[in-house]
């Protein structure tokens, strides 16, 4: 076993996430210490919970295709980390699906990130990992953030690729012109 395993099983041992090892659920937290790129999210959807394969949706297609990856690329944990917000899906809310529990980064991901010593890169999927991890340096809305991805490195924030931005896309037009070539660049040099 290597340090991520043994610390994938301490995480399905916590008694916080007893409710999800009685459902069967693994934690979904991917990567090696050859990792390049990591990519920090929500948490993950329903579908990529019940089969063990994170981002294994819709949104994981457009994140996909929004990186310019392959499928055998993205999963690939010598080229990609995958470490949510929270490692379990957090249930069904009125609009999306809840947000990550706010306790599970702090005690978590600093040990997670120790094993990842090979990353170049690192990619802040949506608002709430926007908001742990750049803090008071973002901007006001996730909308500013992102327009200045650029100026985060080594890190890049970006929407979640969700169905539902489908309409925030359209309103921000910058963002296929300008923000998703700049991501693709970011990840290939990292890859690379």
């Amino acid at each position: 076993m290597t340090g991520l395993d043994d610390l994938r099983a301490e995480i399905a041992a916590h008694p916080s996430n007893d409710w999800a090892t009685e459902q069967g659920w693994a934690p979904l937290v991917v990567g090696s210490p050859a990792s390049r790129v990591l990519l920090i999210s929500q948490a993950p959807g329903r579908r990529a919970q019940e089969s063990g394969i994170p981002w294994n949706d819709a949104s994981g297609v457009r994140l996909r295709s929004w990186l310019g990856v392959t499928d055998e690329e993205f999963y690939d944990a010598s080229r990609f980390a995958i470490v949510p917000m929270d490692f379990y899906y957090p249930g069904k809310a009125a609009s999306g699906d809840k947000p990550p529990r706010p306790g599970v980064a702090p005690l978590w991901h600093p040990r997670v990130l120790e094993q990842l010593t090979g990353v170049r890169a690192t990619i802040l999927v949506g608002s709430y990992a926007q908001r742990y991890y750049l803090g008071s340096a973002r901007s006001a809305t996730l909308t500013e953030t992102v327009r200045r991805a650029t100026d985060f490195a080594p890190s890049f924030p970006i929407v979640h690729p969700s169905p539902l931005t489908l309409g925030w896309q359209r309103r921000n037009p910058w963002y296929d012109t300008e923000t998703l070539p700049a991501l693709r660049a970011f990840v290939r040099r990292a890859l690379d």
